[in-house]
């Protein structure tokens, strides 16, 4: 079973990080090298245009994209759970998980990426902002869908190949999950839906949609959840499973007022 998070705007290098933390090499750092390279050609208007970004912010990428190297250090990266700095991953809060913890999620939880593709928690990440939905001109077409292609999808089979019942638990947004070519992907996908209530009426709050999509993932990590099933017990801050809604593709959670 994989559990797919989508990455956060914001990033964080400065923590310390824990003791003893392991790392691993992003799988596709050659195809990563390619779109830093196409990036470096953009202008800090050009890429605050692209990405609707402010000045300020425009030139904080422009200079990650001019200092990224194909050479992973610990002085350059850091690991991509600790780096991440968005709602999801406080609801994941990968600060107070154990290093037992942590292997399993590093077996079991991937993070798709505008840069990198997708990736295992303990990979190192150099800074970036490349967010999925960019419409970048590249060899492969206008946009990151077309660059990435089936790559992500194939790596995803390769990862659960030995599975007897492999499984994706979606836990990304759309736009990133558009990335996985669902043609190429062996696994079936559910989905996770998480609803807040207030006054008799339920729909899907953004930012606590995310919060519980980390929420979830860290309950997954810490009770080594194996099957769809196994997830219906989620009860993190109120959240409950509701059955009269869900399918066994789209899992259904809900809480009263936050």
């Amino acid at each position: 079973m994989l559990f797919l998070l989508s990455p956060a705007k914001a990033l964080d290098y400065t923590r310390p990080l824990p003791d003893k933390l392991p790392h691993t090499l992003p799988a596709f750092i050659p195809e990563a090298q390619a779109l830093i390279d196409i990036l470096r050609q953009r202008s800090p208007a050009e890429v605050a245009a692209l990405m609707k970004l402010s000045d300020p912010l425009a030139a904080l990428n422009v200079a990650r994209y001019a200092a990224w190297q194909s050479d992973f250090t610990a002085e350059n990266a850091r690991q991509a759970l600790f780096a991440f700095n968005g709602d999801v991953y406080e609801g994941l809060d990968a600060w107070s998980l154990g290093l037992d913890d942590l292997a399993w999620a590093q077996e079991h939880v991937r993070t798709l990426s505008g840069l990198y593709g997708v990736l295992r928690p303990l990979d190192w990440m150099q800074p970036y902002r490349l967010e999925m939905g960019t419409r970048l001109a590249n060899p492969h077409g206008s946009t990151l869908y077309a660059y990435w292609g089936s790559r992500i999808a194939q790596a995803l089979n390769d990862q659960q190949a030995q599975e007897a019942a492999p499984v994706v638990i979606n836990l990304a947004s759309q736009e990133y999950f558009k990335a996985v070519d669902l043609k190429t992907l062996r696994a079936p996908v559910v989905e996770c839906v998480f609803e807040d209530g207030k006054g008799g009426q339920y729909k899907i709050i953004s930012f606590y949609a995310k919060r519980a999509r980390g929420l979830m993932a860290r309950w997954a990590i810490q009770h080594r959840v194996r099957t769809p099933e196994q997830l219906q017990g989620f009860d993190l801050e109120g959240y409950a499973f509701t059955a009269a809604l869900s399918t066994p593709q789209r899992l259904v959670f809900r809480r009263h007022a936050a």
